[in-house]
């Protein structure tokens, strides 16, 4: 590795951890939010469904880490996340809170290709899913570490507490990041290049493209489970929202654990194996959900345990491939990548209802099983579309 990465990436995990928890938080916290802002869950869910749709824009922006550099990329990442907390500061209300949900989602959009394309750019492709895997420890330490500070601080001084708290990170980091990073000014030619030119070409080439369907699948069928576990834990087993926590927190630490997982071992498999491995293992855990469910509800932590940590392994496995699909325009391509993913959420969200039987209740397991069938026939998708996947360096 690196020498300089030994420094970088723990910055880097620092600043995933500060956006992921800003992203994550809302979940939680909602009502609490709502009341400060004096609006209803209605108008809340509106303003998380505009946040999901700004992920459009994410592309767009995040090209700005091929035509300026990465560490502009970065840099710009942090600032709207930065932005997007001092707004909340100044200004506490429900427009701005709108506003501070949409800067703190295309932060991650930005800063998070730039991050990838810097590490693609410096880490050989054989060593590059250990150093991509402990970067994506952000994600699950945004939920182990940083939202259960952010409830301590509500709980202290009230729900504009985070904000302050937030802003003062978002500074300190981008000060870090503008003192550890090189000036990697593209060339001429990546520099000329218009925004549209680069996404025309992710859209023209075809492993791109497979890839880009690796990502959809795979993200639509974990958020149907993700929509569906605590409404069916609730109806199943008349769980208190203690055990809905105790629940989120096994999803935290089987996140963790497949990033740990990929760090360890994703290099030594083989990337595409690795995804492949991963795919095969979260259709088994699927299938196995409904039967452990009806059993108890020890056996439905269980299952849901191994479904994320199958999940988070094969999800995180992608990334050190998808970063060697195209690198001549990393960032453009991951930011696509992690769009595509953002809309794979969204049609998962929007299948979900379609495909939940309410009416299951004299069968624990009856309910969950047409959404269980749906992710694993999601996975085989992804699955074939992995075989149309083609990397610039030899696998």
């Amino acid at each position: 590795m690196n020498r300089s990465l030994i420094y970088q990436l723990p910055a880097f995990t620092f600043a995933r951890t500060a956006i992921n928890t800003m992203v994550r938080m809302v979940y939680p916290y909602l009502p609490i939010f709502g009341r400060g802002l004096e609006v209803d869950l209605r108008l809340l869910s509106f303003a998380i469904t505009i946040r999901s749709a700004s992920g459009v824009l994410g592309p767009v922006l995040a090209s700005v880490g091929d035509t300026r550099g990465r560490r502009v990329g970065m840099l710009f990442g942090v600032s709207l996340f930065t932005a997007g907390a001092a707004l909340m500061v100044v200004w506490p209300s429900y427009p701005t809170f709108i506003l501070s949900l949409v800067l703190g989602i295309m932060a991650n959009f930005v800063f998070v290709p730039s991050m990838q394309a810097f590490l693609g750019d410096r880490v050989r492709y054989e060593r590059r899913g250990l150093v991509l895997g402990l970067s994506e420890l952000g994600w699950s330490l945004g939920y182990i570490i940083g939202v259960p500070l952010i409830g301590l601080s509500i709980e202290r001084g009230g729900w504009r507490a985070p904000f302050p708290w937030l802003t003062g990170v978002g500074l300190a980091i981008m000060l870090l990041l503008f003192l550890i990073l090189p000036d990697d000014r593209p060339t001429a030619a990546q520099a000329n290049a218009s925004v549209f030119k680069n996404l025309g070409r992710v859209l023209r080439f075809a492993p791109a493209l497979a890839g880009l369907l690796v990502g959809f699948t795979l993200s639509a069928s974990n958020e149907l489970i993700s929509l569906t576990f605590g409404v069916w834990l609730e109806q199943s087993f008349q769980v208190k929202v203690a055990v809905l926590a105790v629940a989120s927190a096994v999803i935290g630490a089987s996140e963790l654990s497949g990033e740990v997982l990929v760090s360890g071992f994703v290099d030594w498999l083989g990337k595409r194996r690795a995804v492949m491995i991963g795919l095969t293992l979260n259709a088994l855990a699927a299938l196995s959900l409904p039967y452990l469910g009806g059993r108890s509800l020890a056996g439905a932590l269980t299952g849901l345990f191994f479904i994320y940590l199958t999940f988070e392994f094969t999800i995180v496995s992608t990334i050190p491939l998808m970063t060697e699909v195209m690198p001549s325009v990393r960032a453009t391509f991951m930011s696509v990548y992690i769009a595509v993913m953002a809309l794979g959420r969204a049609s998962g969200a929007l299948a979900m209802p379609l495909l939940y039987n309410l009416d299951a209740e004299t069968v624990p397991a009856g309910g969950i099983l047409p959404v269980m069938l749906a992710a694993v026939c999601l996975n085989l998708l992804s699955f074939l579309a992995l075989q149309g996947v083609k990397t610039a360096a030899a696998e």
